[in-house]
């Protein structure tokens, strides 16, 4: 047995106060193991968080073929009546994604607050 009760219950509890790769680095200084020997710990225990990968621009990724497949259905199209559209450049397919309707921006104002009345409105 690697690991005591009295040793899992110190590694989950300093991992739930603090759930980083930061806590897992010096839990595995403190217990002179590896940082893969504490993950899997934590993980057997069930409270490992593996970290979200998130793109450059701090997005979460999203693959061609999904992007394809929301253009598709914003279009109301099979995907397969769009086979090979997913070999476009992902900055395309996105672009193509917004303007067919899926991620269109919301409006930022609350209904409560419109005047249909407002002089702006008439012609």
């Amino acid at each position: 047995m690697n690991y005591t009760e009295e040793q899992t219950a110190f590694l989950v509890e300093k991992y739930q106060e603090n759930p980083s790769m930061e806590t897992v680095v010096l839990l595995a200084e403190k217990f002179d193991k590896t940082t893969k020997s504490i993950i899997g710990k934590l993980s057997r225990e069930g409270v490992y968080k593996r970290a979200v990968y998130k793109s450059k621009s701090g997005e979460l990724p999203v693959t061609k073929v999904e992007l394809v497949n929301n253009i598709a259905e914003n279009l109301g199209l099979e995907v397969e009546s769009l086979v090979g559209l997913e070999k476009s450049p992902k900055a395309t397919l996105k672009t193509l994604e917004v303007a067919t309707g899926l991620n269109k921006p919301k409006c930022n104002f609350d209904e409560t607050e419109f005047d249909p009345e407002a002089s702006w409105l008439k012609p």
